[in-house]
């Protein structure tokens, strides 16, 4: 969903821009947007968390701790129920992505890894990681080919980095590597299946995010990227046992035949078409 609204303030000022998306999300509780706006809002407060990340432009808003200044790159938060308002440096354009958050998603979120409030502390931060982050979830969200299980690790991861960083709540997770044999045995059986990182935590008998680190330093990859490779290796035997590109792909777990083709030729180097063609 998208609103345009082109209006001049006076003959002597610019007019006024304001280009808001409404992206859909198929994760209940968790709703993307992106601005291009000169607008100048009001005092207001929302009833979910917000976090995004400034795409061009500056902006200063009032905030508990007072006014604040974020620029491009810059992580903006907001608490459900704060107060806060926003107006671009100079009356100049600025461009974010923002991505709102139930209380009850980012507490399920948080639940296995943290001890207090799920409060967030600044307004604004220069934090490359946690942009970088939001960056992916965002792109994620809107993205309707990106499988479940790299949404939910996106989210995680970003919560996560939030909370941990910008949060009052005190990160309790260990850094001991659990053991995820049992996870990559239920990925190796049958990678065409549809799972979720708490099925593979609940195997590994850990919390999702100590899962993605086991998962990480035993494999150098997430689930969602280990998951991505063994269906490629069941894909490349079904081509050559004859099998067609789009049957290959259905039969792999992929959503389509694009879907498989993008993962297939980031893998292997060709297409699915060539790469049948040189072996049946």
């Amino acid at each position: 969903m998208n609103w345009t609204i082109r209006k001049p303030h006076a003959p002597s000022m610019s007019p006024r821009i304001h280009r808001a998306s409404q992206y859909r999300s198929v994760m209940t509780g968790v709703l993307p947007m992106a601005f291009v706006s000169n607008h100048h809002f009001p005092r207001h407060s929302h009833e979910q968390f917000g976090a995004g990340v400034i795409i061009s432009g500056a902006q200063r808003s009032w905030s508990g701790i007072g006014t604040v200044r974020a620029s491009a790159g810059d992580v903006i938060m907001v608490n459900p129920g704060e107060i806060h308002d926003g107006a671009p440096l100079q009356g100049t354009v600025r461009a974010w992505q923002i991505i709102y958050l139930d209380p009850s998603v980012v507490a399920r979120e948080a639940e296995a890894d943290f001890l207090g409030p799920t409060e967030i502390v600044r307004p604004v931060a220069t934090d490359p990681v946690l942009a970088g982050h939001l960056t992916r979830l965002f792109d994620s969200l809107i993205d309707e080919q990106s499988d479940p299980i790299k949404k939910e690790e996106d989210l995680l991861r970003s919560v996560i980095c939030l909370l941990q960083k910008h949060g009052v709540a005190r990160f309790t997770s260990t850094g001991t590597a659990p053991s995820i044999t049992r996870a990559l045995e239920r990925i190796n059986s049958a990678p065409e299946r549809h799972l979720s990182l708490a099925e593979l935590a609940a195997l590994s008998g850990v919390s999702r995010f100590q899962l993605l680190r086991g998962f990480f330093r035993n494999t150098g990859m997430t689930p969602h990227a280990y998951l991505i490779q063994r269906r490629v290796l069941l894909a490349q035997s079904l081509l050559a046992r004859g099998k067609s590109p789009a049957e290959a792909a259905l039969s792999a777990g992929f959503s389509d035949q694009s879907h498989m083709t993008r993962a297939f030729v980031r893998q292997v180097g060709v297409t699915p078409g060539r790469y049948r063609a040189t072996i049946v």
